[in-house]
């Protein structure tokens, strides 16, 4: 399509930017950096300096060759490439140099963190790069986790202050991982005794050169199901990098491209052929990849040793294969905490439902010997555990979501003790129980932190549906209509729920908002057989509790009392319990004598015509301005 320059930042001295139009001067710039790439790039082709190679035909993310970059030299401007393929001549013009002058291991080093410094330029100086308003600085491609398209890119002043600046990056890494490792040197100048330590590449499901119980800790933070292709990410760096750096490290580059078959994600693009089983498939090669490396860990693993999990995805599926991995390869999960880990400036997690907390797992080997045991018998200490963890935890001050997801430890450490869990259903090919999968026991846990948080509410337990429960739950715990998409994630993988399919486009509970999820009124929900009066049957009770909420705040309490009598809700003790729950749960700030919240108003009015024996909880003082909770 071609690209037109429109806007020239200038760095001011004192700080900030001035901002002007191109002049003729630097359109003639413009120009000449393009006459100059034709000059050179015949001679940089020849060898083998510029990335030529074709973005692949199969992969999860197509975008590319939909937007012209069918080759990795497309996705720069001219003035672009002329910028990295100088770098590049210059790092081999300048080897010779630093090879004469430093020892060969030092020698070594230099070179690969001048090649760092390429990648580090690529990123930031690509069609895919652009320009971040609000903190006006450059953003890099990989601002999300994809190869999203721009339709206005930056471009890296590389004519003074590119590489400069992604050397100083690559400096201020190498002097952050020096300090972490001054300890060990310190110690080894004292007793000129060297600790050893051992870098090697490979899978992790091939540790041979490791022997049985030889490590004490194992840390691992595994892909995340389908979340990110590292692979298909990995390519563009990697078509640099063996430029810069494969005659200093030939056996990181023998392939053309980064190797994508032997890397644990559920990529249903390795399996694009069998279209209908793609995604079956490709589950199919996650688990089993995950499971290989989880058993080499547990050969090396000392019989006292910790291995660390850190894991986070907002499906449920991606949690239950995770924890069979685990239970399968020999270990007992015996905690599980929420840490915050995401910056949240990172586009891949600002303005998205994406992830800013990663679960911490705890794991010990399992002792061997142990009698697999069946699930009906584990049933009622699974759930009780997770009720007394609950419980528990919450006299501490855990609260929220935090509260579900820390129930899933203790919850698997059960399971972990007789797996594999029988259960009663018989398959059919072999005749033998069904082994348990591990998500029927996270549902249990979750149920028994569901039905504390509404005892908490209504002082009795009163079972609804998941859609239900998630409203409810999310009003308890964060007291607002708007609250981050990573919380809104957590409290539906808690619930069982996926936030996207079921609450956002399945039910409509929900709308993205930025960063933020908001809880969408009754008006907003408002649609045939969802929040409508002549559904029949209702498919949750939040929609029952709406269309009466509605009605009331539309047509006013006779129109309500009709649907309510017609239906046989007045007399249902489950749709009175619910009232009496969102009473409790919906924040009842007032501004001016008026609720803020509609909802509060609503059901302020229905328990008054209808139900006005429920109690109502004493009104907070006005907090004008607040929309969210943190937890």
């Amino acid at each position: 399509m071609g690209s037109q320059l429109y806007c020239v930042a200038i760095k001011k001295i004192g700080g900030g930017f001035d901002f002007r139009s191109p002049t003729r001067a630097d359109m003639e710039a413009v120009n000449r950096a393009e006459a100059r790439l034709r000059e050179e790039l015949p001679g940089w082709e020849s060898r083998g300096w510029v990335p030529t190679e074709m973005y692949p035909s199969v992969a999860n993310d197509m975008r590319p060759h939909q937007y012209g970059m069918s080759r990795w030299k497309d996705m720069f401007s001219p003035r672009q490439l002329l910028s990295l393929c100088s770098y590049l001549e210059a790092l081999h013009e300048l080897r010779p140099a630093i090879e004469r002058e430093l020892p060969p291991d030092r020698a070594r080093a230099v070179i690969t963190y001048l090649g760092f410094a390429l990648s580090k330029a690529v990123n930031y100086n690509a069609y895919l790069a652009s320009w971040h308003v609000k903190r006006t600085v450059m953003r890099s491609v990989f601002d999300r986790h994809d190869y999203s398209f721009k339709w206005t890119y930056g471009e890296f002043d590389a004519s003074k202050n590119l590489f400069p600046w992604a050397i100083d990056q690559v400096c201020d890494a190498y002097r952050g991982i020096a300090e972490l490792a001054a300890p060990a040197h310190r110690m080894f100048e004292r007793t000129k005794t060297a600790l050893p330590v051992q870098v090697t590449r490979g899978s992790a499901a091939d540790l041979g050169h490791m022997p049985d119980g030889s490590v004490d800790l194992v840390v691992t933070d595994p892909p995340y199901y389908d979340n990110v292709m590292y692979g298909e990410l990995s390519d563009f760096f990697y078509v640099w990098l063996k430029r810069a750096l494969d005659d200093v490290h030939p056996d990181l580059f023998v392939d053309e491209l980064a190797n994508k078959d032997d890397e644990a994600v559920a990529s249903p693009a390795r399996f694009a052929s069998l279209k209908r089983k793609k995604k079956q498939l490709a589950h199919a090669d996650y688990e089993r990849k995950m499971a290989a490396a989880f058993r080499e860990a547990h050969r090396v693993l000392s019989d006292d040793g910790v291995l660390t999990v850190m894991f986070t995805h907002k499906k449920v599926e991606a949690w239950d294969t995770l924890a069979t991995s685990l239970l399968n390869a020999g270990f007992a999960i015996r905690s599980s905490w929420p840490v915050h880990t995401e910056s949240d400036h990172s586009l891949h997690q600002a303005k998205k439902n994406a992830a800013k907390s990663t679960i911490m797992l705890t794991c010990r080997k399992r002792p061997a010997g142990a009698e697999p045991a069946w699930w009906d018998d584990l049933r009622g200490r699974v759930g009780r555990t997770a009720r007394e963890t609950a419980e528990r935890l919450q006299a501490q001050g855990i609260s929220g979501v935090d509260l579900y997801i820390s129930t899933f430890g203790p919850t698997l450490a059960i399971l972990s003790e007789h797996w594999p869990v029988l259960t009663s259903e018989v398959d059919e090919r072999t005749g033998e129980p069904k082994p348990l999968q591990p998500d029927v026991a996270l549902d249990l846990a979750r149920a028994e932190v569901v039905e504390l948080r509404k005892r908490g509410l209504l002082g009795r337990d009163t079972r609804f549906d998941p859609p239900t429960d998630w409203y409810l739950m999310a009003w308890d715990a964060f007291k607002a209509a708007e609250f981050p998409a990573d919380e809104a994630r957590k409290l539906a993988l808690a619930l069982g729920l996926d936030l996207d399919a079921d609450l956002i486009a399945g039910n409509r509970l929900l709308a993205k908002k930025g960063a933020s999820v908001q809880l969408l009124s009754p008006a907003r929900r408002r649609g045939r057989g969802r929040v409508d009066p002549d559904a029949d049957p209702f498919s949750t009770w939040i929609d029952v509790a709406h269309t009466a909420m509605l009605l009331y705040e539309d047509e006013g309490p006779r129109s309500a009392d009709v649907f309510l009598t017609r239906n046989g809700f007045l007399r249902d003790a489950t749709f009175r319990a619910l009232v009496a729950a969102l009473v409790q749960a919906v924040p009842r700030v007032r501004k001016k004598g008026e609720f803020v919240r509609s909802e509060a108003r609503s059901l302020e009015q229905l328990r008054l015509a209808f139900f006005e024996d429920l109690d109502a909880p004493p009104d907070p003082a006005p907090e004008v301005g607040q929309t969210s909770l943190g937890l």
